[in-house]
């Protein structure tokens, strides 16, 4: 039988996304700040669907199966991942037939949630597994580095369990999150990938080290490399490219 607490937390849960009565007429919305209903509206989505199984969903089923000889890769992620451009673009690894299954702003949490339809199911020989500055961040509420790795191991545990090759990249320098500025994560994010290099090792995964490539002296990104500090520019991307290449050639190797 549900707590009384249960309770009141799903009772307080509903107010917050039900169409409110008010004494009083609400303010305007800041500049720049979306209407109440269209936050509403946006949360409500969210509980709907909160690790987004929608995204690909209608990729993934227009997906043929892997062809004989030509193993399958698919690169997992967040922002950083979806950037690199959709699949088949230009600016995605042109020509190798790589897939992109990164989503904006995902938490490992989220992306464990999407790991059996967005990576599984597609039967790749290898995934790149590129994530955890969303939950230093806090992207969906608090996060320890021990849910981090909880969450990461087990997406290496499935993979493993279903004969994936993992590539499990480091977490790229930042120094401040212009979305939740004064948090410090410079030090947590080296924290977590030596954590991720030990889970590696641990999993018989190839690591892939983006960090050193990338970092400053302040243990963040240069300008030249991402113009806000987290999500790479094109001259980002281009010194990440053949770091993965070579990681993802390393994983295929290792299959034969």
């Amino acid at each position: 039988m549900p707590s009384l607490l249960h309770a009141v937390v799903a009772a307080t849960a509903l107010s917050l996304l039900s169409p409110a009565v008010r004494a009083e007429p609400a303010a305007p919305p800041a500049p720049g700040v979306a209407p109440v209903e269209d936050r509403r509206s946006d949360a409500q989505q969210r509980l709907r669907d909160w690790p987004q199984l929608h995204y690909y969903r209608a990729e993934n089923a227009a997906l043929p199966a892997p062809k004989k000889g030509q193993p399958r890769v698919v690169l997992f992620g967040d922002s950083i991942t979806e950037g690199w451009g959709r699949t088949g673009s230009d600016t995605f690894f042109p020509g190798k037939g790589y897939i992109n299954r990164g989503i904006s702003g995902q938490t490992t949490a989220q992306m464990l949630l999407r790991f059996r339809q967005d990576v599984i199911a597609l039967q790749p020989a290898v995934v790149v597994i590129l994530a955890g500055t969303n939950d230093i961040a806090g992207n969906t509420g608090p996060a320890t580095q021990a849910m981090i790795e909880d969450n990461l191991q087990s997406m290496l545990e499935l993979a493993r369990a279903h004969r994936i090759t993992v590539v499990l990249a480091s977490v790229l320098p930042v120094s401040e999150y212009p979305w939740m500025p004064g948090i410090a994560p410079a030090p947590k994010v080296r924290a977590l990938n030596a954590a991720l290099q030990r889970h590696a090792a641990a999993h018989h995964a190839i690591y892939l080290d983006y960090y050193t490539a990338l970092t400053n002296r302040d243990g963040g990104l240069d300008k030249a490399l991402a113009e806000d500090g987290v999500h790479p520019t094109a001259a980002g991307y281009a010194r990440m490219a053949p770091l993965a290449e070579a990681a993802i050639g390393k994983a295929l190797a290792q299959r034969r």
